[in-house]
């Protein structure tokens, strides 16, 4: 069967069976902005979500057929980067929000080369709940695969290519345009390119995230809390949306290369995370304040330098260009908050 190359459907289908309304897709571009991503189709509806899966989860706003149409070829344009590093075609609006767009159709193609670390950090990973029913047709959850779900024995207890599920283990990043994922080192400009980008690791689907032993103990909901964060060079000052924390039960620690946070909210939600750091800092000189919408850290620098970002990434993978010089609003290196310019003496060197 074809596959629909429509953003917000990539579901496969029968062209006999191929009638209008069949297909549920985003006509629109993707916007992200601050750490939350949407449909510029659909953002009165839609409301923005935090984490990349819950983005690619958003269902599409207008109805119509399938289609696997091929992308027009591109016409020759002269000094192209490289296959990595398309031109890009994205806008800012005057907010700061990005909103990527293309002419082209997203279409499947050749796998792309990819590299992976060779020993690839340990990552807790979900599984597929086996006793929970699918409904023919869902997509897998893991990023990347897109495969959707046929049956028991095809899809999850077979051995053949229905139940290989070719995924990426960490999340995406997105830096002034570029975008790849934390666990291969692959980056391109372009959303639909960065659709494309193949699985480095091989498993099993997930279909229906299986509930965590402590998860199903604590009794908890467990929440994501989007973070933003922006840097001095002594500083990293980091901001945890959640509302009302509770200020009796909840606790944040601080190691030096570590923060451990364990956030109570309203209607028995919790946040739990903790963050690797890109850099050491000094935990006796850190702090955190819980106010009504956030939970403010402060976090001590060890040394000057910049951070690339807030978190380390995975066995030193590597990151777009450019991203050590500014401390401050003109880097996009955790801009938020941020009131000035500041930059290190090394690069107050390489850019005077």
């Amino acid at each position: 069967m074809a596959r629909c190359t429509r953003k917000g459907c990539g579901k496969e289908y029968d062209q006999d069976q191929n009638t209008e309304g069949a297909c549920s897709f985003h006509p629109g571009a993707p916007v992200f902005h601050e750490g939350l991503k949407s449909w510029s189709c659909c953002e009165d509806t839609n409301k923005p979500v935090l984490d990349f899966e819950s983005f690619m989860q958003l269902p599409g706003c207008t109805r119509g057929v399938h289609t696997s149409e091929k992308p027009l070829a591109p016409a020759p344009t002269p000094a192209t980067p490289s296959n990595d590093q398309p031109l890009a075609k994205f806008s800012k609006t005057e907010d700061g929000k990005e909103v990527y767009t293309s002419t082209t159709v997203i279409t499947p193609g050749p796998a792309p080369e990819v590299s992976t670390p060779s020993t690839p950090a340990p990552v807790e990973e979900d599984e597929d709940d086996l006793s929970a029913p699918v409904d023919p047709g869902t997509t897998c959850k893991r990023l990347g695969c897109g495969k959707a779900f046929i049956s028991d024995e095809a899809s999850r207890t077979g051995t053949g290519e229905d139940a290989i599920c070719v995924y990426h283990p960490l999340p995406p990043i997105f830096r002034e345009g570029s975008k790849g994922y934390f666990c291969c080192k692959r980056r391109v400009l372009e959303f639909d390119e960065f659709l494309k980008i193949a699985g480095c690791k091989t498993g099993k689907h997930v279909f229906v995230k299986k509930s965590k032993p402590s998860d199903k103990a604590s009794g908890d909901e467990f929440i994501k809390c989007r973070i933003d964060h922006y840097q001095t060079p002594t500083h990293v000052h980091v901001s945890v949306f959640g509302k009302q924390v509770d200020k009796a039960k909840s606790t944040v620690k601080f190691e030096v290369d570590q923060v451990h946070l364990d956030l109570y909210l309203p209607g028995s939600k919790r946040f739990v995370r903790t963050v690797t750091l890109y850099g050491p800092i000094d935990p006796s000189l850190s702090n955190f304040q819980i106010f009504g919408t956030k939970v403010e850290l402060t976090l001590t620098k060890q040394d000057g330098r910049s951070w690339n970002l807030l978190e380390k990434p995975p066995n030193d993978v590597a990151l777009p260009a450019g991203f050590n010089i500014t401390f401050g609003v003109a880097g996009r290196t955790g801009t938020v908050g941020a009131k000035e310019l500041v930059l290190d003496g090394d690069n107050k060197l390489k850019t005077s």
